[in-house]
């Protein structure tokens, strides 16, 4: 009778922690949970932290962060996880709400950054600091920091310095400066290697200019004289193709690399293949030698 009392406490308890989520394969190993508010952040800690943590991005593949509504169970894993890493200034207005509620450490890497200026969206500002290489390199120091690994994420940095190198040479002579892109996320790119952005939409994609802003942006891609009209993966083409339809160019991708498609993680696409790509394309639309 002793023995069916055993067996059947250890049945209710085995029970209990499956509802509880209690005994979980990380907690059996030992190893941190890592919470990531997308793509770029994620990569920078699977980079720097190797396998001692667990590494959970927030974004999935072909989701847009900005829109990113949290499940319970996402919610329950910001709660839980020994750290959070994100941006903050409204990119991620569902995460930075549950954020709110939660009681372990969480790093805004954003936080003292001078961004340059939002334009709508709810966006204090252009949150799209890794598309510059070089600030990206100051956002994974700090996620090294707060990971206790200076010295991996200073080797992420010397990559990520080499990057830059790579696109001040092959963006140095071209015949145009102007990129006409799908919204305005290359603000920090463009700055960096002396580049004009002219996007189609403001810093929040969702937003449609009217027939006679799209008259206009037609008008100003042919002053221009530029060939190319860029369109983004995880968003609808539709308003790239009709301004460089009805101005007489052809379209391209311009990665902003806010997540991967599900084609770009099933081909091994990751940070850097996605930045030489952008390069080649950038090269090609503005004429560049050299």
């Amino acid at each position: 009778m002793l023995s069916r009392i055993v067996l059947l406490s250890g049945v209710l308890a085995s029970a209990a922690c499956l509802v509880a989520g209690c005994g979980s394969s990380d907690a059996r190993r030992g190893r941190e949970t890592v919470v990531a508010a997308f793509y770029p952040l994620a990569y920078a800690v699977e980079q720097i932290a190797g396998g001692r943590v667990e590494v959970r991005n927030l974004t999935p593949a072909g989701a847009e962060p900005h829109d990113l509504e949290l499940s319970p169970g996402d919610v329950r894993d910001v709660d839980s996880a020994t750290l959070v890493v994100y941006l903050g200034g409204g990119f991620m207005p569902g995460l930075e709400t549950a954020l709110k509620q939660r009681s372990g450490r969480s790093v805004d890497l954003l936080a003292g950054v001078p961004l340059r200026p939002g334009s709508g969206g709810g966006l204090a500002g252009d949150p799209h600091v890794w598309l510059d290489p070089a600030r990206y390199a100051a956002i994974v120091r700090r996620i090294g920091s707060a990971l206790r690994d200076e010295a991996a994420a200073g080797r992420l940095a010397r990559r990520l310095a080499v990057l830059d190198a790579a696109f001040r040479r092959g963006l140095a002579h071209c015949a145009r400066r102007q990129i006409v892109t799908s919204h305005a996320a290359f603000g920090y790119l463009a700055a960096r290697y002396g580049l004009v952005q002219v996007p189609l939409e403001g810093l929040s994609p969702e937003a449609e200019p009217s027939a006679r802003a799209i008259a206009h942006l037609v008008d100003l891609v042919r002053r221009a004289g530029v060939t190319t009209v860029f369109f983004e993966t995880l968003l609808s083409p539709k308003l790239a193709q009709t301004v460089a339809r009805e101005a007489g160019v052809r379209t391209a991708v311009l990665n902003p690399i806010e997540g991967l498609t599900g084609g770009e993680v099933a081909a091994g696409a990751d940070y850097f293949s996605l930045m030489r790509s952008n390069l080649a394309a950038l090269r090609q639309a503005l004429g560049c030698r050299g």
